[in-house]
């Protein structure tokens, strides 16, 4: 999976249209191979983009769950703490 793609599920406050926005550019992105399309593929890339971020918000609104919402801070704090494990472990492992 991307790494630019974060769970969208299950946050409070919900998860803007913005943030489903830029998800389904990243999938659209990773999957066409291109960060920006030329004028040729351009129409398609946003037809693409738009329609993703459309069943995405549907899905969203549709899925439910008993877990309590995950608050934004205390998950990026999380993330923070992976990501310098890992890169503290690459880092170690480049060095011996």
């Amino acid at each position: 999976m991307c790494r630019n793609i974060h769970t969208l599920h299950n946050f409070e406050p919900a998860t803007t249209d913005d943030e489903v926005h830029a998800a389904a550019l990243q999938f659209v992105r990773k999957v066409s191979g291109s960060t920006k399309p030329s004028k040729a593929n351009a129409e398609a890339f946003d037809r693409a983009v738009a329609e993703i971020a459309h069943v995405t918000r549907h899905l969203l609104d549709d899925l439910v769950t008993a877990a309590p919402p995950k608050n934004r801070e205390e998950e990026a704090a999380k993330a923070r703490e992976r990501a310098a494990r890992r890169y503290a472990t690459q880092a170690t492992a480049q060095i011996a």
